[in-house]
């Protein structure tokens, strides 16, 4: 798809290499198209590995998009250099005043501490608040979505006995929805995390659907404002090999790392990950582009609210 993004952000050459099409900011320019504007707020501490990761799924649709990378001024990342996050990321504050079509705030590595105990928890709220009005829909993913579910309509996030760590199946409750356009009766979605948001908190708040979910997993999708706000608690994003470059890390680190569920052929570390979730995970990308975004957002951005 045209996805205009930065002129030399590091994910260009390596979505090249994978065959697929991105244009950078300087070809862009020559289209008479009113673009769709996306902003990604990355939470995440390897930013350029998420970056490519987002991009890769927003580059499958035929639409034009702006690509705007938010960063905290509450918070500075310790994994990616200053240099790159002061070249392709802009603050809150330099941003509040502007609408999106669309926004994606990613997970973060702070899962086990309390909202409020997060240094930068204050920030979020108000970026939560101010996407309300300023974004026509907005997809939270892992943390920001328990995160965002918290801020918005008080669910409360649970500790597991172990980490949910795997590919796990997901079924649609609602296959009519826009959402699930093309999808099949289930789907898999990774996952990775220590904490949980709990299906009967979710069902009983008539403000939220669920809308997808599953037996080992738990609660695995949320709409919310009629698909203004989604909230996936796995990460549909993710590249075939990031569960396993996770387990590698922790082995040996951490008492309570096990094998990720349905992610090796065989079951053996020693083999390559079967790769489930990548089809579905570009349709949901697609459909959300397309059904929360592109046919719900005016034409005059700042009409949006």
């Amino acid at each position: 798809m045209p996805l205009r993004i930065p002129d030399k952000l590091p994910a260009i050459d390596a979505l090249k290499r994978e065959n697929i099409f991105v244009m950078d900011t300087s070809r862009a320019h020559s289209q008479d198209i009113r673009p769709l504007s996306i902003v990604i707020l990355n939470l995440m501490p390897l930013k350029i590995t998420t970056e490519t990761d987002l991009i890769r799924l927003l580059s499958n649709t035929p639409l034009q998009m702006d690509v705007t990378f938010m960063k905290l001024k509450s918070h500075t990342p310790k994994n990616t250099p200053i240099e790159h996050m002061m070249m392709f990321y802009k603050d809150f504050d330099e941003l509040k005043t502007r609408k999106f079509d669309g926004m994606i705030i990613t997970g973060a590595p702070v899962e086990l501490m309390p909202f409020e105990e997060v240094n930068y928890w204050d920030e979020m709220a108000t970026i939560f608040d101010w996407a309300k009005s300023h974004v026509t829909s907005t997809l939270y993913i892992c943390w920001a979505a328990q995160a965002g579910l918290y801020y918005h309509y008080g669910i409360q996030k649970h500790t597991l006995p172990k980490k949910m760590f795997g590919v796990f199946r997901q079924y649609v409750t609602d296959p009519l929805l826009p959402i699930f356009r093309g999808f099949d009766d289930y789907f898999f979605m990774p996952h990775s995390r220590h904490t949980e948001v709990r299906r009967s908190d979710i069902v009983a708040n008539k403000a939220l659907t669920l809308v997808a979910e599953s037996p080992e997993s738990g609660a695995g999708i949320v709409m919310a404002r009629g698909g203004r706000e989604f909230f996936i608690t796995g990460h549909l994003e993710y590249s075939p090999d990031t569960l396993g470059n996770e387990y590698k890390r922790d082995m040996g680190k951490r008492d309570d790392v096990d094998m990720p569920v349905n992610y090796y052929k065989d079951d053996n570390p020693d083999n390559p990950p079967v790769v489930t979730w990548r089809a579905h995970a570009n349709l949901f990308f697609n459909n959300w582009i397309n059904y929360y975004v592109y046919q719900e957002t005016p034409y005059d951005i700042d009409k949006i609210e």
